[in-house]
């Protein structure tokens, strides 16, 4: 369940964050940079 809700914590940051103007890879990168650092925050 944790991991579910991580996943969807940074996908919606990814969207917000890199969506618009960085494109896809922008949104690839924010997505893995937020997953791992709501590794830490959710423990």
């Amino acid at each position: 369940m944790k991991n579910i809700l991580k996943a969807l914590l940074a996908g919606w940051g990814a969207k917000k964050i890199g969506g618009g103007k960085c494109g896809c890879i922008g949104s690839i990168v924010v997505f893995i940079i937020l997953y791992w650092i709501l590794g830490y925050v959710i423990n």
